[in-house]
């Protein structure tokens, strides 16, 4: 099992190369995001609320001026002798009553009859801008420059029986407008930092979040160990996948895809999915879920014998999934079969050296006791015997790893007190493709060694293996027999198995399996028949290649 904890993540040896870190990047680059955004809506907002406040006020003197214009005591007065006097008191409760800086009311000819400073009536208005109404009879708002200064103001024109007989202006200050709009602004301003200040705090408290989500790391360390992780991930020739606790793929690697699926799909496709919903082998789920873990786990994933590790990763004490690795028996299969042949190289050697070194000591008996002739008969037939196995093998067997195999084979029976025999009617002719010549040493080597392993019980004189190979027909036949106990129907079924074996000890039940699997991987068969020695009789059929059979019959 995998635990770890947060403090695991960091690691002290992998510097940023950066001047400015990550939560401080974050704090300057929302602040100036923030800062810009209150800066934007300010501007807005003060041209708003400036533009508002003009509006309404100009809005408020042309209400009050239309209102006032069609008073009918104002109207009348123009046609008595002294209207200012008549007006003058309509119109001052009126302005104070309206908050307006000034109502003024003048003839056609724009003389005043009121105005707020009592000196400046029967004066003529200024500012210019009563033609509209006085001429076209028009109601609008204006900015000019008066006798109190700068306004925004408003004219209407004044009926009586249909005809204009005056206007009234009423206005307020452009310098109290801008203080009124300033005020506001002042507001909006302060309101606005106060947004812009709790923003900036809410930056600082979201970027100590994310860089204590993100483990103190930095984005370049980030980059860089995704970049390392994926480069490890891809490039290990085992198949790695991981899952999360509910069981969905969150990780997986080319080689594990190729191993499961055996599909040209992306890796995307699998990322996200259930193992049960995009793998249809039985079981696999559960081997991949185990909270256990598994160590070395043999299943078979299509033509191939898998080893399955599993561990489980724990998270603060809290279980968050698991990772498997896979890998290809058949690889670790290439290298025991490299180490099958050495070894049964080095046991033909070491059983031809203990035979000659009891020859030797035979011979050197006789030669004590005196027996030169018997020494000389025993020489030459072992000899002959030598001489006659070679010569058998070498004009029968093409292939010269074959022959050396049986020729090993034959010595170690020899040793052993086996009595193994070729038939004498074998023939192996063809020349083998590296591939079967490799499958057929395996094969031939193991077989053998089952078939000595079988005899051994038995009695002296009952220790026999028969062996007969041929190439004639389409097929290359090694038939392979011995006189032990053989194999009951029952176990037939069985002996083919991964880890199934009837011998004691560790570590056994993959020889025939493994012989099988290889043999099929070069479209052969192996078949279990009954001998005519009493024991099992095993049956290699391989077919031969097409080039070698045109080469032979040619």
């Amino acid at each position: 099992m995998i635990y770890f904890q947060k403090s695991d993540i960091k690691n002290p040896h992998i510097k940023p190369n950066v001047t400015v870190n990550l939560k401080l990047k974050m704090i300057l680059l929302i602040g100036i995001l923030i800062i810009a955004i209150v800066l934007v809506i300010g501007a807005f907002m003060n041209y708003f609320i400036s533009d508002m406040l003009e509006t309404q006020m100009g809005d408020r003197a042309l209400g009050v001026a239309e209102s006032i214009a069609h008073i009918p005591e104002l109207a009348n007065a123009f046609e008595d002798d002294d209207p200012g006097a008549i007006i003058g008191p309509i119109i001052a409760p009126i302005q104070e009553m309206t908050g307006a800086e000034f109502i003024v009311i003048g003839n056609t000819e724009e003389i005043r009859y009121a105005h707020p400073i009592a000196d400046k009536v029967g004066e003529k208005m200024v500012g210019e801008d009563n033609e509209r109404a006085l001429v076209r009879g028009e109601s609008y708002i204006s900015k000019a420059i008066g006798s109190l200064g700068s306004s925004l103001r408003a004219k209407v024109p004044i009926y009586l029986d249909e005809n204009i007989v005056g206007v009234v202006s009423v206005g307020f200050l452009a310098d109290d407008i801008q203080t009124i709009i300033h005020n506001y602004n002042s507001q909006l301003w302060i309101v606005l930092l106060l947004i812009a200040g709790v923003a900036v705090i809410g930056a600082i408290i979201i970027a100590s979040y994310i860089k204590k989500v993100l483990y103190g790391l930095e984005p370049e360390e980030i980059t860089h160990l995704l970049f390392q992780k994926e480069t490890i991930l891809q490039s290990t020739h085992e198949g790695i996948i991981a899952l999360n606790q509910n069981g969905m793929i969150t990780m997986i690697n080319s080689a594990a895809q190729h191993l499961l699926f055996d599909k040209q799909i992306a890796s995307d496709y699998y990322v996200g999915k259930k193992i049960q919903e995009v793998s249809p082998i039985e079981h696999l789920s559960e081997f991949l879920n185990d909270v256990n873990g598994l160590s070395d786990k043999e299943i078979v994933i299509g033509n191939n014998i898998v080893f399955i590790n599993t561990v489980p990763i724990y998270f603060e004490q809290l279980f968050i999934g698991t990772v498997s690795t896979f890998r290809n028996k058949t690889e670790i299969e290439s290298l025991t079969k490299e180490l099958t042949r050495v070894k049964q190289y080095a046991n033909a050697l070491r059983a031809q050296t203990h035979e000659f070194s009891n020859k030797l000591h035979m011979i050197l008996g006789l030669l004590q006791l005196g027996k030169k002739k018997e020494v000389i008969d025993y020489i030459q037939k072992e000899s002959n015997l030598q001489k006659n196995w070679i010569r058998i093998l070498i004009r029968k067997v093409a292939d010269p790893l074959i022959s050396g195999i049986l020729l090993g084979k034959l010595n170690q029976a020899n040793e052993s007190g086996v009595d193994l025999v070729i038939h004498q009617d074998s023939i192996l002719e063809n020349q083998l493709s590296e591939k079967k010549s490799e499958v057929l040493l395996t094969t031939i080597g193991n077989l053998i060694d089952n078939a000595m392993d079988a005899v051994k019980k038995n009695p002296s004189s009952n220790r026999k293996i028969s062996i007969f190979f041929t190439d004639i027909g389409d097929d290359i036949i090694f038939e392979i027999e011995d006189s032990g106990e053989g194999i009951t129907e029952e176990l037939a079924q069985k002996i083919f198995e991964q880890g199934f074996t009837s011998k004691e000890g560790a570590n056994r039940g993959f020889g025939l399996a493994m012989t099988k699997q290889l043999i099929a991987e070069v479209n052969g068969a192996l078949y279990l028949e009954e001998g005519e020695l009493g024991g099992a009789c095993f049956v290699v059929s391989i077919p031969k290649n097409p080039r070698e059979g045109t080469e032979s019959n040619a």
